[in-house]
C-alpha cells in the first residue's frame, strides 16, 4: 500500500521548521472549537497520520462555498490545501480540467476506496433526472452517489448541499434537496450557511483529517462547537435587545446607534451558527454589525420563510416579541428605578453620617 506523507513531512518538505509546525498546530485547535489541553492530541495526530485524500464534488450551486474556503485566515486555505490535506479532486481549485481530470476523479475514487473525505457543495438535482445539472457528461445525481459509496465520511458544504438552498426554494422547478436524501447511511457532517464561515469549513475537515472521526453534531447533524449558539445569544445588540429599544428603519436614530435590528426582520432568534463570535475576514465583521439583519441563511428553509426583511411574528415559545420587548423595558426601567431609590438612600445616610461625624469631632 502507498505510504503518504504526514502533516509534519508535508511541512519539512516544504522547509518549514517544526516550530511553524506546532504554531500551526496550536491554530488548528483553537480552530476546530477544540480547548488548549487538546493541542498535544493535535501534534501527534499531525505527526502520524497521513494527509487525508479530499474529492470536492460540486453541484447544483455558485460555487460561492469555494470561494469563502479560499478566504480562511487561519489556517490559510493555501496551508490546508498544500501541506494539510490532499485535495485530488475539485473543479474550483483545480489547474486540470476535461476529460482528463474527470478520469483523474476516477482513479482517486478506486484507489483510495473507503479512505477519503468526501466534501461536496451544491444541491442535487433530480428533475428529468438530474439533467439540470450535468458534470462530466453525467447528471450530477449520479456522480453523487457513485462516489458517495467509497467514502469514509461526508461533508455538505454551504445551505444549498445540506437542505436544497436558493436551488431548492419554491417552486423548485429543478427538484433540488440535500445530499443526504442520496448518501445513503453514510456518515455526514451539514455545515449550512450561505456561505458557510471560511474558518468553520477548514475546522470541521480538519477534524475528520486529523481525528478520523466526525466531530459531535446535533440533531441537525450540525458540528456543535460551530453551531451550538444563535446568533442572538452572540451578539453585541443583544443589550438593546433586553432593553426593547429596536430601529424601526435602516436610517432611524435608533440604527445609527447600534439597536437592536429584530424589527427590521432579523433572524437572529432562530439562527444558530457562529457569526457573532467567530464573525468574517479574521474577525472583521459580520452582517449585523455591518448594520443588516440577520437572513438565517444556515437555516434549512431560509428562503421560504418569507420577505426576509419583515419581522418575525414570534420569538419562539415565548410569545410576540414587542411585549417581551415593552416587559423588558419595564423590569429594566423598574430595576433603574429601585437602584436610583436605594442610592439617594444611601447618600443620605452617609450624608448623615458625615455630619455626626462633624459634631462629633466639634463636641470634642
Amino acid at each position: 500500500m502507498e505510504k503518504r506523507e504526514t502533516m509534519l513531512e508535508s511541512y519539512l518538505r516544504r522547509g518549514l521548521s517544526r516550530r511553524t509546525f506546532i504554531k500551526g498546530c496550536v491554530a488548528l485547535t483553537t480552530m476546530m472549537g477544540l480547548s488548549t489541553d487538546m493541542v498535544s492530541k493535535v501534534v501527534e495526530a499531525a505527526e502520524k497520520k497521513p494527509l487525508p485524500v479530499v474529492i470536492w464534488l460540486h453541484g447544483h450551486e455558485c460555487t460561492g462555498c469555494d470561494e469563502s474556503f479560499i478566504r480562511s485566515g487561519a489556517p490559510l486555505a493555501s496551508d490546508l490545501v498544500l501541506t494539510n490535506i490532499a485535495l485530488e479532486y475539485d473543479h474550483l481549485l483545480s489547474a486540470g480540467s476535461g476529460e482528463p481530470f474527470e478520469h483523474h476523479l476516477e482513479e482517486t475514487v478506486k484507489k483510495y476506496w473507503g479512505q477519503y473525505i468526501l466534501a461536496v457543495e451544491g444541491a442535487v438535482s433530480t428533475t428529468d433526472n438530474g439533467t439540470f445539472c450535468m458534470s462530466g457528461g453525467k447528471p450530477f445525481v449520479e456522480t453523487l452517489q457513485r462516489v458517495a459509496k467509497g467514502a469514509a465520511a461526508i461533508i455538505a458544504y454551504g445551505t444549498c448541499a445540506t437542505d436544497g438552498g436558493i436551488q431548492g426554494a419554491k417552486p423548485n422547478p429543478t427538484g433540488s434537496a440535500g445530499v443526504k436524501h442520496y448518501t445513503g447511511t453514510k456518515p455526514i457532517i451539514n455545515v449550512p450557511g450561505c456561505p458557510p464561515i471560511p474558518e468553520v469549513m477548514t475546522g470541521v475537515v480538519m477534524h475528520v483529517a486529523l481525528f478520523g472521526k466526525i466531530p459531535p453534531l446535533d440533531s441537525e447533524g450540525r458540528p456543535k462547537q460551530f453551531y451550538g449558539n444563535r446568533i442572538h445569544d452572540t451578539c453585541y445588540r443583544r443589550p438593546f435587545f433586553d432593553a426593547g429599544m429596536f430601529a424601526d428603519s435602516y436610517d432611524d436614530e435608533g440604527a445609527k446607534k447600534g439597536w437592536c435590528l429584530y424589527k427590521l426582520g432579523c433572524r437572529g432568534p432562530e439562527t444558530y451558527n457562529s457569526c457573532g463570535n467567530l464573525r468574517w475576514y479574521q474577525g472583521m465583521s459580520y452582517p449585523i454589525q455591518s448594520g443588516a439583519a440577520c437572513i438565517g441563511c444556515s437555516n434549512a428553509h431560509f428562503w421560504d420563510e418569507g420577505p426576509m426583511f419583515a419581522r418575525l411574528p414570534e420569538y419562539g415559545p415565548l410569545g410576540d416579541i414587542d411585549k417581551i420587548g415593552a416587559g423588558l423595558a419595564v423590569a429594566t426601567a423598574a430595576g433603574v428605578a429601585v437602584h436610583a431609590a436605594a442610592s439617594v438612600v444611601q447618600k443620605q445616610q452617609r450624608d448623615k453620617d458625615k455630619e455626626n461625624g462633624k459634631e462629633q469631632v466639634g463636641n470634642k
